[in-house]
C-alpha cells in the first residue's frame, strides 16, 4: 500500500519488487518492450517522438488530486508545484489533497465524473490501480516512459509494481500506468529519552527488542505507541511481524505464487498482536485511537516505540528533534539482513479522459526527476531513487537512518509488499480482521482462516480468468 500507505505477468511471473538505490537501478534496468520509446503509444497520440513542451500548450489548468497532505511530503510537493509553474507561467496547477483513507474512498468516482482530473495518485495493486485500469480510467504511460527516460531511471523492480496487463487482470506486467516519487518502508521509531530513562539500548537484534518491551513495561513506560481507528495502521504492525516469521513465503502469496495465508507465520504473527494487546505493550482501545494522535502522543513522549512509515518522519522529527531515532525493524542475529514492510509511494497517474495529457506526463517527470529527488530529501522524504543530497545527509541523524535503512534493505532484499495488493477486497477483509485480533474477538486461527477465504476466491477466479482468456500480445 502506498502509504496510507506504501508494491503480473500471468500473477506467477510478477517480478519481485526489490527497490535499488541510486547507483544499482541504473545497472538493474534493462529496457522494457513498450519503455524504450519505441513501438509505444500514449492517449491519443501515436508513437512517441519528442518531448513535451507544456509551454507551447496554451493556458492550461492542471488538476491533480494527492494524498500528501503531511508535513515533509506536503512541503515538497507544495515547492516543486511552484517551481513548475514558475517554469510554464501558462499553466496554473489546481491541486486538490485529500488523506489516505479519503483519497481511496473519492477517487473512483472522481475519475468517473463529468470532470475528471487530469493526474491523480493511485494505490498499486488489485482494489485500486487494477480497477481503475480495468474500468478505463487510467491512461498507459509507455510512450512517456521511453521519451523522459523513466525506464532508466527506475529499476524495472520498481516501474513493474505500476504496470498492469493489457486485459486488466495482473498487475506486475502489461502497460505502465504510473510511476513514483518516494520510496517507503515501515520501520521502528524510537524516542531516545524515553528509552534512556528506561536504561533500553536501542536493540540490534529482534530478540532485544522484544526484550525491550517488557523492560519499558516494568519501568512504567508505553512500550509501543499505537492507533488503528483509520484501520490501515494495524496492516503495517501485523506486516514487520509477519515479515520476520516468513518475509520470502508472504511476498510470493502477495504475488500470487504462495501457498496463502492460512499458515504457521501468519496464526504466530496474529498471536504476537493479541499477546502484546493483553501485557499493555500497546495502549488500551487502540482500535479507538487516531493514527495522527498516536503519533502526536509519541513525540510528546508517550510511548519507546512507534512502529510506522518512513512518510512519518518529517512530521516527527519537527516535533521531536534530536531525541528522535529511526531503525529498520532488527534482523534475527546481529548484523543480519533486515525485512519489513515497505515498497514505493503512490503512484502518480494520468487520467485517460485530461484534456492535457502531455502537460500532465512533463509534470509527472518534473516532480520525479533528480533535482525533485534533492527536493524530497531536503524536506525529510525519502526518494524512490535517492540523489546526490542524500549523500550529504549526516548518517547519525533520523533522516540518515532512514536512507542507511533503505539502501540496507534494497540491497538485503528485504522489503515485502504491502499486504493490501493481494485482492481486489483485501484491504477490507484484513484490516477488519486486525481488529477483531486486537479487540480479542478474533482468534489467530480464525483470522488466518478469513484472510485465506477472500485470498483463496481471488486466485480462483484468477485461474479461472487465465484458463479462459489468453494473453493478448502486447501492442507493437
Amino acid at each position: 500500500m502506498g502509504f496510507p500507505s506504501t508494491g503480473s505477468r500471468r500473477i506467477r511471473r510478477r517480478a519481485v519488487p526489490v527497490l535499488l538505490t541510486a547507483g544499482l537501478a541504473l545497472l538493474a534496468t534493462a529496457c522494457v518492450p513498450g519503455t524504450d520509446g519505441s513501438q509505444a503509444y500514449g492517449p491519443g497520440n501515436g508513437p512517441a517522438v519528442a518531448v513535451p513542451d507544456p509551454a507551447k500548450a496554451g493556458k492550461v489548468t492542471l488538476t491533480v488530486w494527492d494524498q500528501e497532505t503531511r508535513g515533509g511530503t506536503n512541503g515538497e510537493l507544495q515547492q516543486l508545484n511552484e517551481e513548475f509553474e514558475r517554469k510554464y507561467p501558462n499553466v496554473k496547477i489546481k491541486r486538490v489533497a485529500r488523506s489516505f483513507n479519503d483519497l481511496k474512498t473519492t477517487l473512483k468516482l472522481a475519475l468517473s465524473g463529468n470532470n475528471p482530473p487530469d493526474v491523480v495518485q493511485a494505490n498499486q495493486g488489485y482494489p485500486d490501480m487494477v480497477s481503475f485500469v480495468r474500468a478505463g480510467l487510467l491512461a498507459p504511460l509507455d510512450n512517456y516512459a521511453g521519451i523522459y527516460a523513466w525506464n532508466t531511471r527506475y529499476p524495472n523492480t520498481l516501474l513493474n509494481l505500476n504496470r498492469v496487463s493489457a486485459d486488466g487482470t495482473d498487475f506486475g506486467t502489461g502497460r505502465l500506468y504510473g510511476i513514483s516519487q518516494t520510496g517507503e518502508y515501515v520501520g521502528i521509531y524510537y524516542n531516545k529519552d524515553v528509552l534512556a530513562k528506561a536504561g533500553v539500548e536501542p536493540p540490534k537484534t529482534w530478540g532485544e527488542f522484544t526484550a525491550s518491551l517488557a523492560r519499558l513495561k516494568d519501568r512504567g513506560k508505553l512500550p509501543i505507541q499505537f492507533g488503528n481507528l483509520d484501520k490501515y495502521p494495524a496492516i503495517h504492525t501485523f506486516g514487520v511481524l509477519q515479515d520476520q516469521l516468513a518475509a520470502a513465503e508472504v511476498r510470493d502469496t502477495v504475488l500470487g505464487r504462495g501457498t496463502g495465508f492460512d499458515t504457521t507465520a501468519t496464526k504466530d504473527a496474529a498471536a504476537t498482536l493479541a499477546d502484546w494487546t493483553k501485557r499493555g505493550y500497546l495502549p488500551k482501545g487502540s482500535n479507538g485511537l487516531g493514527y495522527d494522535d498516536a503519533a502526536k502522543k509519541f513525540s510528546s513522549g508517550d510511548g519507546g516505540y512507534l512502529l510506522t512509515g518512513t512518510w512519518l518522519l518529517a512530521d516527527l522529527k519537527k516535533a521531536m528533534g534530536d531525541k528522535l531515532g529511526l531503525m529498520t525493524p532488527p534482523p534475527a542475529s546481529a548484523g543480519g539482513a533486515p525485512v519489513t514492510t515497505g515498497g514505493q509511494g503512490l503512484a502518480w497517474s494520468i487520467t485517460s479522459r485530461s484534456r492535457h495529457p502531455e502537460v500532465a506526463a512533463a509534470y509527472l517527470d518534473f516532480i520525479t526527476n533528480k533535482h525533485a529527488a534533492d527536493v524530497m530529501t531536503e524536506h525529510g522524504v525519502l526518494p524512490a531513487v535517492p540523489g546526490a543530497a542524500a549523500e550529504r545527509v549526516d548518517p547519525d541523524t533520523a533522516d540518515g537512518q532512514m536512507i542507511a535503512g533503505w539502501k540496507r534493505l534494497s540491497a538485503a532484499d528485504g522489503l515485502v509488499p504491502y499486504l493490501d495488493y493481494s485482492s481486489p477486497t483485501f484491504f477490507d477483509t484484513i484490516t477488519a480482521a486486525l481488529q477483531g485480533v486486537i479487540s480479542g474477538k478474533t482468534s489467530p486461527e480464525k483470522f488466518a482462516t478469513t484472510l485465506q477465504q477472500d485470498y483463496g476466491a481471488f486466485m480462483k477466479k484468477q485461474r479461472e480468468r487465465h484458463a479462459a482468456t489468453p494473453a493478448p500480445a502486447e501492442p507493437k
